[in-house]
């Protein structure tokens, strides 16, 4: 689909009990992943063909992610005057990152012409 990227999400520690203190309680991770483009969300939507969270509530390592966009935010997005910022919004962990301008051009040359 040429209107939506795909990502994988990883969270990558080494440490066997690390990873597993931060992992549990980090459920639903996969439903707060986004990309504000110029002021505008694009939530992800998570593979629905794997259930990447355990009914207790324990994320797993790794997510894999789509986000739909439509062609206003695609052009936007396109547009190197316009911030793009992705970012995580959980309770337990959140962050965010402005994607440089390189990052940002090559996922819009991701998108279909």
């Amino acid at each position: 689909n040429g209107g939506e990227l795909v990502a994988t999400l990883m969270f990558e520690i080494d440490n066997p009990d690390q990873r597993a203190r931060f992992l549990d309680g980090l459920g639903g991770v996969e439903d707060t992943v986004f990309f504000d483009v110029d002021g505008e969300i694009v939530r992800a939507v998570p593979e629905a063909d794997v259930d990447r969270t355990t009914a207790d509530g324990k994320a797993s390592s790794v997510q894999f992610l789509h986000f739909p966009f439509t062609e206003a935010q695609i052009a936007k997005f396109k547009d190197s005057e316009n911030r793009v910022l992705l970012g995580i919004e959980h309770q337990k962990y959140a962050h965010a990152v402005i994607l440089p301008d390189d990052a940002r051009q090559a996922l819009a040359a991701d998108f279909a012409n």
